[in-house]
């Protein structure tokens, strides 16, 4: 097994760190908030993530792992250094911002008496290999310590990071020491899962171009919602229908408020910079970013259509961080939708059942009238007079509710489901005025599971309404 040291204990250095430890390494997790460290030796952790709590209990618990403020500490005996930092949009312009990643490989320089591997796992633009390589030279102060320099993107998905991480597609690694790749390699052998082994630059642009791929695809399906709607078909059927294609896939393929959270936004905008400072077009890319922008104002436009104006009316908000399984509200759609909502009169009434506390700081962040919004405990104290009510979160609670009581209580029965949770026609039954994402005006039947499809063809013109 191998001493590790993890830098950085947000989203991606804790779970790294935590998953570390429990495949036997003996993991020190690096802070240089204080505070942070203190609550993580506690048991108080900063993140949210299903199962994590659980974990990171069970490796300290047995010694694997450890959590300090101090480099001289982390670093003693170590062999791989993991860079997890934050690599946050630093301009206007979309560029990452590297200060941070900078610092940390200052301070392994300053520290560092032994050779090691430094290990890129943040996500960087592409040639950051090259610029902690130097960051560490400039640093070492003339002291002949050798250390190489692996990329080594991660690929996890707030709410199953823990099965991500211990069910991972394919291993990315990149450097130009093969024999260094080949060590960071061994510490994942056992998740028996592929290895790309290529050079520093390819490993970076893989990150990027799959996260601004996925990104795609949900712009994709969120432009062919608009056209379904005003065509009349069903969007949601629509993917499914894509899906059967192999080449294409049913992942991604969900209409909504389009995607948030740390990762998607983030690069997208960091990749179409790079590709400006390249002097190129990424045409492409900056379409998606604007149809995932454009997508959260369809709440408005649905609600103000239906209710005319939103001055003196009470919207239900249900769901509140970016996506289900997590307390992230990093470019979460709800946070928009609240601000417009209230900046036309509104008051908001919203409900999520994790990310309470944090939705409040984002919004108070985000400037927010606060005045105008109310937490509630569950999804029925939000619909209470409310004249309508919107789905923003697809949190799997939300599926299940007993849309009777929904109605009986709210002022108006006005739905609009920004995740497509419910069928149009069990909604409709209840009384209430539904508006989906790309869902046609007339439901269209469900296609039928491959076990159910096999059937004559005079069976399917019947089906297909053609006999």
């Amino acid at each position: 097994m191998s001493v590790i040291c993890v830098i950085g204990t947000g989203y991606v250095g804790l779970v790294t760190g935590t998953c570390l430890a429990d495949m036997g390494n003996t993991v020190t997790c690096i802070d240089i908030v204080q505070e942070k460290i203190d609550r993580l030796k506690q048991g108080i952790l900063p993140i949210y993530e299903p199962g994590l709590e659980e974990m990171v209990e069970r490796n300290v618990h047995a010694g694997r792992l450890n959590f300090t403020t101090s480099y001289s500490e982390a670093l003693k005996d170590c062999e791989f250094i993991f860079i997890a930092v934050n690599t946050p949009t630093g301009d206007k312009q979309g560029g990452a911002d590297m200060r941070f990643v900078e610092s940390a490989a200052r301070s392994i320089a300053q520290e560092l008496d032994h050779y090691a591997i430094v290990i890129n796992k943040s996500t960087v633009p592409v040639g950051s290999g090259d610029l902690v390589t130097r960051v560490i030279r400039e640093n070492l102060a003339n002291r002949k310590v050798s250390f190489s320099v692996v990329s080594n993107p991660e690929f996890l998905r707030e709410g199953s990071a823990l099965l991500d991480f211990q069910n991972p597609d394919r291993i990315v690694l990149g450097s130009s020491e093969p024999e260094a790749a080949h060590k960071v390699a061994r510490l994942y052998l056992s998740l028996r899962a592929p290895i790309v082994a290529t050079d520093l630059y390819t490993a970076e642009m893989i990150k990027y171009a799959s996260n601004a791929f996925l990104a795609t695809k949900i712009s994709f399906i969120n432009e062919i919602a608009q056209i379904c709607e005003r065509l009349g078909a069903d969007v949601k059927e629509v993917a499914v229908g894509m899906g059967y294609d192999k080449r294409i896939g049913r992942a991604f393929l969900d209409a909504g408020l389009g995607y948030g959270g740390s990762c998607f936004p983030k690069d997208v905008r960091a990749l179409a910079h790079m590709a400006d400072e390249a002097g190129l077009h990424p045409q492409l890319l900056h379409a998606v970013m604007d149809i995932n922008h454009d997508q959260r104002r369809l709440v408005i436009t649905k609600l103000t259509s239906i209710l005319e104006t939103l001055q003196g009316k009470t919207i239900g908000v249900l769901g509140l961080a970016f996506k289900p399984n997590t307390d992230d509200m990093r470019e979460a759609p709800a946070i928009d939708i609240i601000r417009w909502a209230t900046q036309q009169g509104a008051t908001v009434r919203s409900y999520d059942p994790i990310a309470r506390e944090t939705g409040r700081v984002a919004l108070e962040r985000e400037g927010v009238d606060m005045t105008k919004v109310t937490f509630c405990d569950d999804a029925y104290a939000v619909a209470e007079q409310a004249d309508a009510l919107v789905v923003v979160t697809e949190w799997n609670e939300f599926k299940s509710l007993n849309m009777k009581r929904i109605r009986e209580v709210m002022r108006e029965p006005v739905l609009i489901d920004g995740r497509n949770l419910y069928e149009q026609s069990e909604i409709r039954r209840h009384g209430f005025v539904y508006r989906g994402i790309g869902r046609g005006a007339t439901p269209s039947p469900s296609i039928l599971p491959p076990e159910e499809a096999e059937m004559t063809l005079e069976e399917t013109l019947i089906i297909g309404g053609e006999k």
